[in-house]
Formats: C-alpha cells, structure tokens, sequence
C-alpha cells in the first residue's frame, strides 16, 4: 500500500510543483490516513518531490507571467494553501518593480481599449475595478491612472 501509494504521488508530483496541502488532500482522496499518509509526505520531501519554496516561487512567477496576476491576489492564493511566510516572501521577491510597473501599466492600455465607449470617469472606474479584481494595489491602480503616459 505504501510503496503504490509514494509511487503516484512521486508521479504527481513530477508533473508539475505542487504545495503540501495539495498533495495532501489528494493522498486522503485514495483514503490513506495516519501513518502511512505522514510517511509517504516525508518520503515525497526527502526525495524533493514536495518543495514548498519551490512551488511559490513556481505559482507566483507563473500566475504574475501567463495570467497577469497582481500581487495581492498571488499573496492570497499561496495564503489560501498553506504556504509559509518564508516562502511567500521568497516568492514574491521574484516579482520585479520593473516587470509589475510594465505589466500593469500594459493591463491599464488594453483595458482603456475595452471601455473606450466611455466617459473618462466611467473609464476610469471600470479600468480599476477590473485591476483591483485581479489583485493589484488600489493605491497603485490609481496612481497610474491618473498618468497620461500610457
């Protein structure tokens, strides 16, 4: 039982990072419990399947490049999974000044496009709304929309 089950979760894992909570959850999915299921967690560790550091690292720089998350929703998500401090923190230093700065202020050009039927004000409102809805800063949003420079 234990070896089959560290064999899928090694597979699982292989695939793409996964947190703890994730592989976790899924090992009580095939219903193993107790010591087996802290064996297999410490064997997945040992053998650096499970990096919790790694997998926000991983998270944060992918929703921030592929879906253009800001770092407010990032920070929530990897809170959502149990991901500690540390890494949260290590994670988000991956983010660079430059490359937020460049992406929001891309995400504010496209969405000025979308309402571009509306009054500036309006346009403004809904602009930041949707930003804000993806977890960038309100305090920023609106310190870039407030330049004429995009």
């Amino acid at each position: 039982m234990y070896e089959e089950v560290l064999n899928k979760m090694r597979r699982y894992c292989a695939y793409q990072e996964r947190c703890h909570e994730e592989v976790r959850t899924k090992i009580l999915s095939m219903k193993v419990y107790g010591d087996t299921l802290e064996r297999v967690m410490d064997a997945l560790i040992q053998e650096d399947f499970l990096n919790e550091e790694r997998f926000a690292i991983a998270y944060a720089g992918g929703k921030f490049r592929m879906k253009k998350w800001g770092r407010l929703k990032i920070l929530r998500e990897l809170q959502l999974r149990k991901i500690s401090t540390y890494c949260i923190n290590k994670a988000m230093k991956e983010i660079t000044d430059e490359a937020y700065e460049k992406t929001l202020k891309q995400l504010i050009r496209q969405a000025r496009k979308s309402y571009s039927t509306y009054n500036t004000f309006e346009q403004n409102h809904k602009v930041s709304k949707y930003l804000i809805a993806k977890g960038y800063e309100p305090a920023l949003v609106w310190q870039y929309l407030g330049k004429d420079d995009h």
